[in-house]
């Protein structure tokens, strides 16, 4: 357009007209006439912002797609092809790294036991005066979060779901002192219930008072009725301590738990129970013991050696 008068008389009147509803946009507030307009130019570059944050947040965008594993039939399958594509979505950097690392545990942990899950990322802690172990989850009841879910990640029991939000949700962490969950021992299936004792490991009353227990053993979550809020087989901890039995009612053990609550970032919300209790095959397996090689030394006699019976000249 060629710089004439009219063009300028049109461009100020163009001008004149933005500033005046920008005027009534401000005034209007909530009600503004131009809400509507707003929103469809929403609808339209909204896919577009949420494809730039996706490149920019490519660990974000994996976890979003396994938000819904929850939902699928053949699960395993559906988790191991997720966790390829997961692969190539994440950047090669330290951190992103570290996440792809989480995630990959937890799709496994979740192939294993057949847990549907939905993915989320830790986006803050409990505060410290209240005295409790909490995380606050990005994910809430608009995607199918409720109260008393089972929360966990690569390694193994987190904690459950206590208070949900439309978009966010707290998990009351295993090793809270309010925390209480349903044990089951590996391999003999004493049945027991875990505390959490804070920065400590969690303590472990067994049902049975004289069960044959030893350092080094290994519980799982024996899963509650309707499975909430704990479904079964998930893995708890590794048994550091036995107390003495003194011949009560039950036997208190001390568990290192597997997760460590201090670092945490990926968790899963197991949004659907497995079909059938998966026992122990959620568990990690066990480290074989490093052989001590033993060395043998083989003497070879010199030529000048005397031969039995004889003495040397």
């Amino acid at each position: 357009m060629r710089d004439t008068r009219e063009s300028r008389l049109l461009l100020v009147l163009l001008i004149a007209v933005a500033f005046a509803l920008i005027t009534v946009d401000i005034r209007g507030g909530q009600d503004s006439p131009v809400d509507g307009a707003r929103r469809a130019a929403a609808t339209v570059f909204g896919p577009i912002e949420n494809g730039v944050s996706s490149a920019v947040d490519p660990v974000g965008d994996a976890v979003s797609a396994v938000r819904d594993s929850g939902e699928r039939h053949d699960r395993l399958a559906v988790l191991e092809k997720e966790n390829a594509a997961l692969k190539a979505k994440l950047g090669s950097d330290d951190r992103n790294r570290s996440r792809l690392t989480q995630l990959d545990k937890m799709l496994k942990v979740a192939g294993e036991g057949q847990y549907g899950i939905k993915g989320a990322q830790v986006i803050a802690i409990g505060a410290a005066q209240s005295f409790s172990w909490t995380v606050t989850i990005d994910i809430g009841a608009n995607d199918g979060i409720k109260r008393d879910m089972t929360v966990l990640n690569g390694n193994g029991l987190v904690g459950r779901v206590t208070t949900v939000g439309p978009d966010t949700a707290t998990v009351l962490l295993a090793n809270d002192p309010d925390f209480t969950v349903g044990t089951r021992m590996e391999g003999n299936d004493e049945l027991g219930f875990a505390s959490g004792e804070g920065d400590g490991p969690l303590r472990v009353e067994l049902l049975n008072g004289k069960a044959e227990v030893q350092k080094g053993d290994r519980l799982v979550t024996f899963g509650s009725q309707a499975d909430k809020p704990f479904v079964p087989g998930v893995p708890v901890g590794v048994v550091s301590r036995v107390d003495p039995s003194g011949g009560g009612l039950t036997r208190t053990l001390y568990v290192t738990p597997y997760v460590n609550f201090t670092k945490l970032d990926i968790v899963g919300v197991v949004v659907e129970a497995p079909k059938k209790d998966p026992r122990d095959t959620v568990l990690p397996a066990k480290s074989k013991p490093t052989p001590t090689p033993t060395v043998t030394v083989t003497v070879t006699p010199s030529a000048n050696a005397p031969v039995d019976g004889q003495q040397q000249q």
